[in-house]
């Protein structure tokens, strides 16, 4: 029998609020509807992913339980370890810790910084236990969100339709362009998140991506939706909330649109 193979994908734009932690949770959630098993990796010192799904005391016992994502990091230790069962069939996840704010400190120390988080994922990627491993990056360009990046075989960018969520966009292709002599990590695509249609920020926001080459952008876009901050409050998904509102019909078509 052939072993299925793995697929890890990350999120990351050095812009914050661009939803990358939204999307990274219902995206997995909306995969494991669909039959496959999915592993959440909360790689943000915010805890936001591992919020997505365990009530603020959980969070802070796991965090505090020396089963983190630090511990796993710091330790060079196997993450089939390290990953909890969600209230959902299907679907673990691997959580954060604030203990997260001095991993550029612990990875410097390092040999082979740049590859811990990959050794870390090797054999579970090896096993094919899971289709999709998942991980939400932080808002920054250092040597962390380079393991994030070497560790995974595409990206999400998310990209917010406002104002400012096009600023540094420049900055985050460059960088990914950089990492390439060190792993061939492909952009899967850009999201466009908090579509607002009543504004012009959408129709700027795809008039700009468009003006790049080669730059795949999704056919999905997630609208504003008030009840995304209702089921974030409950921690449970939006589709487990109110499956009918848009927003978790679009996570539900995103999901669809990657498988």
């Amino acid at each position: 029998m052939k072993k299925k193979s793995t697929e890890i994908i990350c999120f990351t734009n050095n812009k914050g609020g661009s939803g990358k932690s939204t999307v990274c949770a219902n995206l997995g959630y909306e995969l494991s509807l669909l039959g496959k098993k999915v592993l959440l990796i909360d790689g943000d010192m915010q805890m936001n992913l591992t919020l997505s799904y365990f009530n603020e005391d959980d969070v802070l016992k796991m965090a505090s339980g020396g089963k983190s994502l630090y511990e796993a990091v710091v330790g060079k230790r196997d993450l089939r370890d390290f990953a909890v069962p969600t209230p959902y069939e299907n679907l673990y996840l691997v959580p954060s810790s604030s203990l997260l704010s001095q991993i550029e400190f612990q990875l410097f120390t390092m040999m082979q910084r740049e590859f811990v988080l990959k050794k870390c994922l090797a054999s579970l990627k090896e096993s094919g236990e899971y289709d999709y491993i998942l991980i939400d990056a932080p808002p920054t360009l250092g040597n962390w969100v380079i393991n994030i990046l070497c560790a995974s075989d595409h990206v999400i960018m998310p990209v917010e339709a406002s104002p400012w969520g096009l600023f540094g966009l420049a900055n985050m292709f460059d960088f990914l362009e950089s990492i390439k002599e060190l792993n061939a990590t492909e952009l899967l695509g850009v999201l466009i998140t908090k579509v607002d249609e009543r504004k012009n920020y959408y129709r700027q926001t795809k008039e700009v991506l468009s003006e790049y080459e080669d730059i795949p952008v999704f056919e999905t876009v997630i609208h504003v939706d008030s009840a995304v901050e209702w089921a974030e409050d409950n921690s449970v998904p939006v589709s487990v909330y109110k499956k009918s509102t848009r927003s978790a019909k679009e996570f539900k078509q995103l999901a669809s649109e990657i498988v």
